[in-house]
């Protein structure tokens, strides 16, 4: 019965080395090929964001409204849901 449990115990160990020197490994690999990536093909330059528009008065008045009878349909919701 120690034989087995010995057994079990090194198969243990044996694996979490196993797994602790592969995470290990590829920690360096990754930060390896990173570099190398930076180091050979830059990153693109940024582009400028077209500039925006401002929006029309009347687009605005329009939109109040929408918000008003959003808010009446929204307030009904949550009394409908509330009862």
């Amino acid at each position: 019965m120690d034989s087995l449990l010995t057994e079990g115990l090194e198969l243990m160990v044996f694996g979490m080395g196993f797994v602790f020197v592969f995470l290990t490994l590829l920690v360096f690999s990754t930060g390896v090929m990173s570099k190398l990536v930076n180091k050979y093909v830059p990153a693109p330059a940024p582009k400028a964001a077209p500039a925006r528009k401002p929006a029309p008065a009347a687009a605005s008045a329009g939109a109040t409204a929408n918000n008003d009878e959003l808010v009446a349909v929204m307030t009904a919701a949550i009394k409908k849901y509330r009862s």
